[in-house]
């Protein structure tokens, strides 16, 4: 029987190249030709759901890509397709897909993460972005501190979601606060999506406008939080 040599370093490190650069690609390719379209798509709500309409019971599924689609590849902004799932499908359902499609495509951003290390968040972050997430990785109270960053309105999500994959966060720790975090967030933009789906442009209003004051303030205490961490 063959004997099988362990793979050398450099072995490893082409495979890993390859690897990212196989997801850089598959990645480009699908914001290229699906993820344009789907944003400006999720951007005309009527048409979206006349769109929903169409596709019968396939329709959820396929939202359920859109989401998948919109977490893997970080360039594509994720509020315009939560708003339209409320506006189609309505807040409760919408919500359902929005947070099952998200919580399916932050697992293989985690799971990526991990098998491909820093390379694979590089590719899509710059490093000022990763540094101010640095203390994460030395963090005693690690799970508190990703589940309060994913918790909190404001937020850059689409860098802390590929960099908790760097931390030693446990994968079980993980799937918990992907299902939970992120809940509030995803239920306003809903709920005013499904407000405008029913005439309701005043509540409308009146939510988006909680959602933004309540991000900004997100944004101010994210930046603090950041500020000490690094005067640490």
């Amino acid at each position: 029987m063959k004997e099988h040599r362990p793979l050398s370093e450099k072995r490893k490190r082409w495979i890993a190249g390859s690897g990212i650069l196989l997801f850089l690609l598959l990645s480009a390719l699908a914001f290229w030709f699906a993820g344009r379209p789907l944003v400006r798509f999720a951007g005309e709500p009527e048409q979206f759901r006349i769109w929903v309409d169409e596709q019968g019971v396939c329709a959820p599924v396929l939202f359920l890509g859109m989401m998948f689609l919109q977490i893997v590849v970080a360039v594509i902004p994720g509020e315009p397709l939560e708003i339209a799932a409320g506006y189609a499908f309505g807040a409760f359902e919408g919500s359902l897909l929005c947070l099952l499609g998200a919580f399916l495509g932050r697992l293989l951003v985690f799971l990526l993460v991990r098998r491909f290390g820093t390379c694979a968040v590089e590719a899509f972050f710059p490093l000022e972005k990763l540094n101010s997430l640095r203390f994460l990785q030395t963090e005693k109270r690690l799970s508190f501190w990703v589940f309060f960053l994913f918790f909190l309105p404001g937020t850059p999500k689409d860098v802390l979601r590929y960099f908790a994959g760097l931390t030693k966060l446990p994968l079980r720790t993980w799937i918990i606060i992907s299902l939970v975090a992120p809940f509030p967030s995803v239920i306003t933009s809903t709920i005013g999506g499904n407000a405008l789906g029913v005439g309701n442009y005043t509540f409308a209003v009146i939510m988006f406008t909680v959602t933004f004051l309540i991000s900004v303030l997100g944004v101010v205490v994210y930046n603090h939080i950041c500020k000490k961490q690094k005067q640490r």
